[in-house]
């Protein structure tokens, strides 16, 4: 069995945690035939030799001037003509990376390469002619060979052993793999990036109470109900014939057209099809698992710009504005498309049955069951922060933020969080967040409307 790992090398100068489960699982196998391939600049070749000291048979490395300023199209393109030359039965991708965090270069690397897709794969049962994996959004899936697998951060990645070599890495142009020039690069991306700035955004005005006040407040705004978070401002122009695929993304269309359809979460032939002939000028799918998958298809079908993860939108009357956060939540970017229809995953919530939920940071990992009886107590939800993952204090299942899952419970409580970027990500649309940490200068107050200064052994259970 063969298996590519596509990988690359972060601003910080590591594997992101997705694709360092990819190819841990990928050397898991019993005589899988595992290849890195990664396209950067040739600096990122020392980077790939020191991976390939884990176990992999060898490392490939696009790397061509054509190459630069690729979107996710452009990047699924290069990448696509470098899997045929290798042929594999499999190809491994991490669900996102940590820079573009938009989760999209997997499925339309399947729709370019004709494989079959699975996304968000939690755990991998068993693999050979087919492959049976326990995924986030889906439940159980069995995908036959050749197929695309995302993953999830569901294990770490092994470290080298003390006699392990490097393998050379195999440097491969743009004329080695045959791609069209046409469609590579910032050439052939169909989208462009015309701004950034630091992100700015689920900033409230924190009240700080007196511990007494906690459980009164609690109550009193569960008895509110819903505040709802703006996530777009409404655009003083309108743009014509905005689509909607499903019903999540209608309150993003309306912010940006009075022309609003809605259209069948279907499959890609049907959307695909109907988007060819009909022409729309912007398409919005919503972020659920079964929405991206086939928003990226769709758009590596069609040729068409794809901007995921957007938090607002905008328009001047005849351009679609995308707004989403990159680099892990740390700016902020505005996009527009070079091509027409716009296409875009704008933010939303998974799914949650609590109307409160508490979460648990770094700040409380030493009063893990203290925060859990809170929960009990109150009847809410758990969440936790990737530190507490990480020291396996909770599962991954309950981590909230960038990494983990993005919800908007009525109420959210955040407990020894410290409020990195991340995190906020995961939460910034809930109705009223309540903070409580004994640091006046933690980050979290900034995005929360009530704070206590007290700790988790503080709270009365």
């Amino acid at each position: 069995m063969k298996i590519v790992v596509c990988v690359r090398q972060g601003r910080n100068g590591e594997i992101s945690p997705f694709e360092a489960s990819a190819y841990e699982s990928a050397l898991r196998i019993g005589g899988a035939e595992v290849i890195l391939l990664s396209m950067g600049p040739m600096s990122s070749a020392d980077y790939l030799k020191s991976l390939t000291r884990l176990g992999a048979c060898k490392a490939v490395l696009l790397s061509d001037p054509r190459f630069a300023g690729a979107d996710t199209l452009a990047t699924a393109y290069a990448l696509s003509n470098a899997v045929r030359l290798l042929s594999p039965d499999y190809v491994f991708c991490g669900r996102q990376t940590m820079e573009g965090d938009t989760g999209q270069t997997g499925p339309m690397l399947s729709e370019l390469l004709g494989y079959g897709l699975v996304t968000e794969l939690m755990t991998l049962e068993s693999i050979g002619d087919s492959a049976v994996c326990l995924t986030r959004g889906e439940g159980r899936v069995e995908m036959s060979a050749p197929a695309v697998i995302t993953f999830e951060r569901m294990c770490d990645l092994r470290l080298p052993s003390l006699f392990s070599k490097m393998k050379e890495v195999e440097i491969l142009t743009a004329a080695d793999v045959g791609v069209d020039a046409d469609k590579c690069g910032l050439k052939g991306s169909p989208t462009r990036v015309i701004e950034t700035y630091e992100n700015q955004s689920g900033k409230r005005k924190c009240v700080f109470c007196d511990k007494e006040q906690l459980y009164p407040l609690i109550e009193k705004l569960i008895s509110e109900g819903r505040s709802e978070a703006v996530s777009s401002v409404a655009s003083d122009c309108k743009l014509e014939r905005v689509w909607i695929v499903g019903k999540k993304p209608r309150g993003f269309a309306e912010s940006v057209s009075d022309d609003v359809t809605e259209i069948e979460l279907t499959d890609e032939d049907t959307i695909a099809k109907r988007i060819a002939e009909e022409k729309p000028n912007a398409v919005l799918w919503a972020t659920d698992s079964e929405s991206k998958r086939l928003a990226g298809r769709v758009a590596a079908r069609l040729g068409l710009g794809l901007c995921a993860d957007c938090t607002a939108l905008d328009t001047d009357g005849s351009t679609l504005y995308m707004i989403r956060p990159a680099l892990s939540g740390k700016v902020i970017a505005k996009i527009k498309s070079l091509t027409i229809p716009a296409m875009a995953t704008v933010r939303t919530e998974e799914n949650t049955a609590e109307r409160v939920v508490v979460t648990a940071g770094h700040g409380a990992k030493g009063s893990i069951d203290r925060v859990k009886a809170f929960a009990e107590k109150i009847g809410a939800g758990m969440g936790s922060s990737r530190k507490i993952v990480d020291n396996g204090l909770m599962s991954y299942d309950t981590q909230i933020g960038l990494t983990g899952k993005i919800i908007a419970p009525e109420v959210y409580i955040a407990v020894g969080v410290s409020g990195a970027v991340q995190h906020i990500a995961g939460m910034q649309n809930s109705g009223k967040v309540i903070a409580i940490n004994p640091d006046k200068n933690a980050e979290i107050f900034e995005y929360a409307d009530y704070g206590f200064l007290m700790n988790a052994e503080e709270i009365e259970i």
